[in-house]
C-alpha cells in the first residue's frame, strides 16, 4: 500500500489500536481508527484488578495513538459501493481499505425480570463486566458487605468474583455449567479453583439454574420466592442467552427498577444488592451483516484476514477464522500484526508475507492471596487440557503447595496443559507447545526450574 491510500479502522480496543501503531510505523497508509468509546484507550485485560483495587484506571492506558482514533465517534453503516464509512457525528470518511476491529458485546441471559415489558433498560444494580464504563460503575457500587451474585463461573465470572470479594462484597457464584471454567479447566483443576476461591469467602454453587431478578417497586417473577434456610442454591440444567450492545447499567434513580435478589429455578432466592452477568461474549457483527459479508459466528475471513469483501479486513474478537472466533487478547494482537504485515508488504511482497494460520492461544489469570502467607494462586491453560485415546498424561499436584499440573502430550509433542498455583513453569511449557516442539526432557519442563 501507498501513503496516498486510506485505512479506515472501526473498533479503538486492543486490536485497532496496534494495527494502526504498525502501520504507522512503517509509514505507510494514512490511518483513521473510529472508537466508540469516550475514554483514552485501555487494556480491556487490566479490568479485573481495577475492580479488585490493586490498580487504578490508569494503568490500564494504552499507548497514545494520536491523532488517528476519533474518540466518541460510532460508525453506523458501511456503504460498500461508495467505499464510506457512516458515523453517528455525521461524518462518512471514505477508505480504499477497511478493517472491522468492532470485538464483542456482554451476552445477557434470558432471564424473567431483566427487561421491562416496554423497554430495554436494566433494573439499578445489574451489570455487565464488559467495559470500563462497567468497571467504574461496579467500582462505585460496590462496599463492605454488600451482597452480590455473580452469573456465571467462565473466566469472566470468576475474574468478576475474585475482584468483589477482594473489595469486601459477600459473593455468590453461580454457574450453570458443573464445573467451574469448564472450557479450560479438567476436573482436578477446576475443583482446586473451586476451593480457592471459597478460601477468599466466594461462596459457590454449580449446576444452578437462574429463572429471573427480582426488583423492587414492581410484581416482577420471584417476589413470592423465599431464600433457602443455610444455603442459597440448588443443582440445576443450563439456559439459553441473548446478546446485548451498548452500556447495560445506569446510576441509580428513584423512579427506576432496583435488583434485589436472583431467582432460581427451584423457587428460592439469593438476596442481592449487586448482580454482575457474566455469561460470555458474542461477537459484534451487526454492521459486517448488514453491509452483506459473510457472517457466521463472527466475521468470516481468510489467511489474509480478509472478508468476502476484498477491500475489507476482520480482526480480533469480531473475526472468525477458520471456524474459530477465539476472543481473547493474544489472537487479536497478533491478528493485528499479520494485518500491517500483509498491508504494508503489497501485492508483489505477498510470498514473503506469512498469512495468519490462527493463534496458540494462552489463558492466564492471577487469582490472589487467601491469606498473608500464602503465596499467588495463579492460573494458566493451553491447548486441549482433555487427552484422546492414545494420548499420554502427566500430572503433577502438591496439595502442601497448592499446586496443581497437568499436560497432555501426543507422540513427541505437547498438545496442552493446565496449571495452577505457582507458575515458574509455565513460559517454558508455553514456548514449547507455541512452537511445537519436539519434547526431550518434559519432566524438567513441569519442575520448578523448568523455565530457568
Amino acid at each position: 500500500m501507498t501513503s496516498e491510500q486510506r485505512v479506515v479502522v472501526i473498533g479503538g480496543g486492543l486490536a485497532g489500536l496496534r494495527l494502526a501503531q504498525r502501520l504507522g510505523a512503517e509509514r505507510g497508509p494514512a490511518v483513521t481508527v473510529l472508537g466508540e468509546e469516550t475514554h483514552a484507550p485501555y487494556n480491556r485485560v487490566l479490568l479485573a484488578e481495577v475492580l479488585a483495587g490493586r490498580y487504578p484506571p490508569e494503568v490500564t492506558a494504552l499507548p497514545a495513538p494520536g491523532p488517528v482514533l476519533r474518540r466518541g465517534v460510532r460508525a453506523v453503516r458501511i456503504d460498500r459501493a461508495d467505499r464510506r464509512v457512516h458515523c453517528d457525528d455525521g461524518t462518512a470518511p471514505e477508505y480504499d481499505v477497511l478493517v472491522l476491529a468492532t470485538g464483542s458485546n456482554p451476552v445477557l441471559p434470558p432471564l424473567r425480570g431483566l427487561f421491562p415489558p416496554d423497554g430495554r433498560e436494566l433494573p439499578d444494580g445489574v451489570h455487565a463486566f464488559r467495559t470500563m464504563d462497567d468497571c467504574l460503575a461496579l467500582d462505585a457500587a460496590v462496599r463492605p458487605g454488600v451482597r452480590a451474585v455473580v452469573i456465571g463461573g467462565g473466566l469472566l465470572g470468576v475474574s468478576a468474583a475474585r475482584a468483589l470479594a477482594a473489595r469486601g462484597a459477600q459473593v455468590v457464584l453461580a454457574q450453570q455449567a458443573e464445573r467451574l471454567m469448564e472450557r479450560q479447566l479438567d476436573a482436578d483443576a477446576s475443583t482446586l479453583l473451586h476451593t480457592h476461591l471459597t478460601a477468599l469467602g466466594v461462596e459457590i454453587h454449580t449446576e444452578c439454574r437462574v429463572r429471573g431478578l427480582t426488583t423492587a417497586g414492581d410484581q416482577g417473577p420471584g417476589t413470592n420466592s423465599t431464600p433457602r434456610p443455610g444455603t442459597n442454591s440448588t443443582p440445576h440444567s443450563g439456559t439459553g442467552s441473548v446478546p446485548v450492545a451498548g452500556p447495560v447499567a445506569a446510576p441509580a434513580h428513584p423512579e427506576r427498577r432496583r435488583v434485589t435478589g436472583v431467582e432460581l429455578a427451584d423457587g428460592y432466592r439469593l438476596d442481592a444488592d449487586l448482580v454482575v452477568l457474566a455469561c460470555g461474549v458474542r461477537p459484534r457483527t451487526g454492521l459486517a451483516r448488514a453491509a452483506g459479508l459473510d457472517v457466521r459466528k463472527g466475521v468470516v475471513v481468510d489467511d489474509r484476514l480478509r472478508t468476502s469483501d476484498p477491500r475489507i479486513h476482520a480482526i480480533g474478537d469480531c473475526a472468525e477464522h477458520a471456524g474459530r472466533v477465539y476472543g481473547l487478547a493474544g489472537p487479536a494482537l497478533e491478528q493485528a500484526e499479520t494485518l500491517a504485515a500483509l498491508l504494508t508488504g503489497g501485492a508483489g511482497a505477498a510470498p514473503s508475507v506469512t498469512p495468519y494460520a490462527g493463534t496458540r492461544a494462552l489463558t492466564r489469570l492471577t487469582l490472589g492471596r487467601t491469606g498473608p502467607g500464602d503465596g499467588h494462586f495463579d492460573l494458566a491453560a493451553f491447548g486441549e487440557p482433555t487427552p484422546l485415546p492414545g494420548d499420554d498424561v502427566v500430572r503433577l499436584a502438591d496439595a502442601t503447595r497448592r499446586t496443581y499440573r497437568k499436560v497432555v502430550v501426543r507422540g513427541d509433542r505437547l498438545v496442552g496443559g493446565v496449571l495452577l498455583g505457582e507458575l515458574s513453569t509455565v513460559g517454558a511449557l508455553a514456548r514449547t507447545w507455541a512452537d511445537d516442539e519436539s519434547l526431550h526432557d518434559l519432566f524438567h519442563l513441569l519442575t520448578d526450574d523448568g523455565g530457568h
